[in-house]
């Protein structure tokens, strides 16, 4: 099976002229594809100059997606949120505790009106080929028992407008323990609020592509995050979605569990007629041994991956978060990008 579409994640905003360069060095690099990790600042303030990188990647020959990285704390990214900071209300609540939580609701009109606003003048005002939702989320208070948790049962959200909207459609005040209701509840509304933003973004132009990207858990006993789209089927099933991605796994995990994601991320796809997205580390964490990540290009090639992905370009070289050798890994994916697309 061919991969159609090589992508690397980019945080730069600052100048055109670097950002050239950049992209140069992602085509050689074996990308097609930049996905720009637009923060609430970089609206706020570096607006002007997105749409002339924009420009700048597809001068290079690049696709570009916008990604909306950190807004809210809903999406995944490390970034600081605006909403947050200039609303007191609006925010998760956790259910067993009550704890204000630092995450945006998304299931408020506030938030929602907010998120669709930032995505819709990206869409009008920019020449992006299509958005990237990034690990969509429930805040986490303490979590399942998961491969990125500790052992706990506390979720969000349980904050005033959610148990309002709750009980206004199952008739009863939303429970502080998890039940069948809550979780449908929970699935209903994550979906909705990314459903209605992309149905407004295909109304401006049906032609922006638009990827939801879930964490990619095996969603059962000890293996599962409550996050909200663990229900991979209702989110594949959305018509406004055109690619189905689950995001990446820790280099260290067995290999076993690559495949197993894989399969049920490409099978999960095709059910829906969606092309199908899976992910590399290029970034905090090495490979175990140098040929791992052929391993794993080899292997989602061979179970019919559509597209791949890596976070992040030069492996997160001079961040927080960077690989242990950056530019090292940034090369070894490269090369397997460059490899599969011939």
């Amino acid at each position: 099976m061919a991969i159609k579409h090589t992508a690397i994640s980019y945080y730069g905003f600052n100048y055109v002229e670097h950002a050239a360069a950049d992209f140069k060095e992602m085509k050689e690099h074996g990308c097609d594809t930049v996905i720009l990790a637009i923060t609430e600042f970089d609206m706020d303030f570096w607006f002007p100059n997105i749409n002339a990188i924009v420009r700048t990647a597809h001068e290079a020959g690049l696709r570009v997606l916008a990604d909306t990285w950190g807004i809210g704390k809903y999406f995944g990214g490390e970034q600081v949120s605006l909403f947050l900071q200039n609303n007191i209300h609006h925010r998760q609540v956790s259910a067993y505790t009550g704890e204000v939580l630092n995450h945006a609701c998304f299931n408020t009109n506030a938030f929602r009106d907010y998120f669709t606003g930032i995505c819709l003048k990206l869409a009008r005002e920019t020449e992006v080929d299509g958005f990237f939702w990034d690990e969509p989320h429930y805040a986490y208070p303490k979590g399942y028992a998961s491969i990125t948790g500790g052992v706990g049962d506390d979720w969000a959200c349980r904050c005033p407008e959610c148990m309002k909207k709750f009980e206004a459609y199952y008739g009863y005040e939303m429970p502080k323990f998890m039940n069948d209701d809550v979780k449908q509840f929970r699935w209903r509304e994550a979906l909705k609020t990314l459903a209605d933003c992309s149905k407004a973004i295909k109304e401006v132009n049906p032609k922006l592509e638009i990827t939801c990207c879930v964490h990619a858990t095996k969603n059962s006993y000890y293996v599962t995050e409550m996050r909200g789209y663990d229900n991979w089927e209702m989110v594949a099933a959305c018509p406004y979605f055109d690619v189905f991605s689950t995001t990446i796994i820790n280099w260290s995990l067995p290999e076993s569990f690559f495949k197993e994601i894989t399969e049920k991320t490409v099978q999960i796809a095709k059910k829906y007629g969606k092309e199908s997205e899976r992910w590399l580390m290029g970034y905090l964490a090495d490979p175990i041994d140098e040929t791992q990540v052929d391993r794993i290009v080899d292997l989602y090639e061979s179970l019919g991956v559509d597209r791949l992905a890596s976070w992040t370009y030069r492996g997160g070289y001079g961040t927080s978060v960077a690989a242990p050798n950056p530019i090292k890994l940034w090369d070894t994916i490269g090369n397997a990008y460059k490899r599969v697309k011939k």
